[in-house]
């Protein structure tokens, strides 16, 4: 329940603070005294949308704050989520607007989101105002409304979480579908150029290597031509030339026949010994060189087309080097390997997608048989409720119809009514503004049983009727008042009369000119002139007080 509204610069309001007590709370004032803007204020805390306009004049921000009291272990799951403190059923929410029109939020000063107070809202408090009579023309409320009487909130549940979960199969299955049927329109292409790629047993590095065996090769005859010299100058093929190598081992002789008579030449011998050695190994390796240097032909014409058949695969594919053209190759592999991952992924939810609609199709016959079941008996406790608040020839019934599959099943609910009891018709195509108003409160008061709502607030849904039919809209939102906290903002004397608190809205103009609104609670004569008021106008006669003092007595 709604214990009490704290409320600063918000609008017309400088300052609010009030409480409020169990039961039926009614609240009254003149047209424009700023009900609206209560409202407004306690819709704040229930998450709607902030602006700067909210705030009063002169003013840097507005608070409003709202306290709590029963929340139930839905609210207690949803503040486990958000990292919001438990204090064991009590919840003071807090909003704060500053001028930039955003807003600061909290649950028992932690802070949250506005989407948070919007959930928790939902399980807290419930505002019908003149405009929710709308509600009467939608559908999916009247389904609803006949879950909830029907005990279907559990079922409702699961059968929405199968449809999302079917409607994600089937997404999983399209999507894959397309992907295979442009796989197979793809597939000979792709499947020929992993062919081509993949005989041509590429390897990482060949190209660098095959141009340089390449250009070795394009010069064997003139590199074997040079190596030969160099041969021949360390070991000439003519007698009348000596070779290098000959050449120092005589040096070398002579010198060390002098190192008898002349001792350094024993170092230059030693050092032409090395330079010999030296040498001899440049001419073993210059013989060894020009043995492996090939002038076959048909070797460089295997690697010109070896390179030229690499060059026109490179430009093909636009790659630069060996290694890109791997890895389109390897590309190509997948795109083959995925048509048939593909394939048998597809049949896989495909078999899921058949579970999931005979679960699904499970669900929707169970609701189907609740829903009809409980139709004829929801369709007299509304009748029976209509004819109190003296709809005495109406017909109400229920009318259920297979439609398309959605979240809520395979059923189609619409509300016929007649205030004649004959040619029962949509009740939004049919129904007076008073009797929507009847309907509707009948409706709520159905939902109140089943719900749990701790808190309901009635925002003049006694529009549009009068006389005793309004004294007996107001006894059914007492009797409701009785199970729950109950507010009824009306102009009717003989609602007004009927609760247990009533608070009266005024707005005041002062010194500066500037309107303000307030809200007190009235009690004894101040609550008399008010009903009074309410039902003479702007004079309050002797009989209105009289018939008012009336109207309190019999409650």
């Amino acid at each position: 329940m709604l214990g009490s509204l704290h409320i600063e610069n918000y609008i017309l309001i400088d300052s609010l603070d009030i409480s409020f007590p169990e039961g039926l709370v009614i609240i009254t004032g003149q047209t424009g005294a700023g009900k609206s803007i209560l409202l407004g204020a306690l819709s704040l805390v229930a998450g709607a949308k902030a602006d700067a306009s909210m705030i009063s004049d002169g003013r840097d921000n507005c608070v409003v704050e709202a306290e709590f009291d029963g929340a139930d272990e839905r609210v207690r799951s949803l503040l486990d989520e958000n990292g919001a403190e438990w204090d064991d059923g009590h919840l003071i929410i807090r909003r704060v607007v500053n001028r930039s029109g955003r807003s600061r939020c909290f649950v028992n000063d932690c802070p949250v989101t506005v989407q948070l107070l919007a959930e928790l809202s939902a399980f807290l408090v419930d505002v019908h105002s003149q405009h929710k009579s709308l509600l009467l023309t939608d559908h999916a409320f009247q389904l609803s409304v006949l879950d909830h009487y029907a005990g279907n909130a559990g079922l409702v549940t699961e059968c929405r979480a199968e449809w999302q979960n079917l409607q994600s199969v089937r997404s999983q299955l399209a999507s894959l579908k397309e992907k295979l049927q442009k796989a197979n329109a793809e597939s000979d292409y792709v499947s020929a150029q992993f062919k081509q790629l993949d005989a041509a047993s590429l390897k990482a590095g060949e190209l660098e290597e095959l141009e340089a065996e390449q250009k070795s090769l394009a010069g064997a005859e003139q590199i074997k031509e040079s190596l030969a010299a160099v041969s021949d100058l360390f070991d000439p093929s003519s007698e009348e030339r000596t070779g290098i190598a000959a050449g120092l081992r005589e040096a070398q002789r002579q010198l060390e026949r002098l190192a008898k008579y002349f001792p350094a030449a024993s170092d230059l011998a030693g050092r032409l010994e090395s330079s010999r050695i030296e040498l001899e190994d440049i001419s073993s390796e210059v013989e060894s060189l020009d043995r492996k240097i090939d002038l076959s032909p048909e070797h460089l014409e295997e690697i010109d087309n070896r390179l030229s058949l690499l060059y026109t695969l490179m430009k093909k594919h636009g790659c630069g080097t060996i290694e890109e053209l791997i890895a389109v190759r390897d590309g190509f592999a997948d795109a083959v390997c995925d048509s048939d991952t593909l394939a048998e992924r597809i049949e896989d939810l495909e078999k899921e997608l058949k579970s999931a609609e005979s679960v699904y199709d499970r669900i929707c016959d169970e609701l189907h048989a609740r829903r009809e079941a409980s139709a004829d008996g929801f369709a007299k406790a509304i009748l029976d409720d209509l004819r109190f608040l003296e709809l005495d020839r109406s017909a109400f019934s229920v009318s259920i119809q297979p439609c398309a599959s959605g979240a809520y099943g395979k059923d189609g609910v619409s509300f016929l009514f007649s205030a004649t009891g004959a040619n029962l018709q949509d009740v939004s195509k049919c129904a007076s503004g008073g009797e929507i108003s009847r309907i509707m409160l009948c409706l709520k008061a159905m939902m109140a049983k089943y719900v749990g709502m701790p808190t309901l607030i009635f925002d003049e849904i006694d529009t549009g009727v009068s006389g005793s039919v309004a004294d007996k809209m107001g006894r059914m939102i007492c009797r409701m008042g009785e199970d729950m906290q109950v507010f009824s903002i009306t102009h009717l004397p003989q609602v007004a009369a009927k609760g247990s608190a009533h608070y009266v809205v005024a707005k005041d103009i002062d010194a500066s000119g500037v309107a303000r609104s307030s809200i007190c609670k009235v009690e004894g004569e101040r609550r008399i002139k008010e009903i009074a008021r309410l039902l003479s106008g702007a004079t309050i006669t002797d009989a209105a007080v009289a018939n008012a003092k009336s109207l309190l007595d019999n409650c």
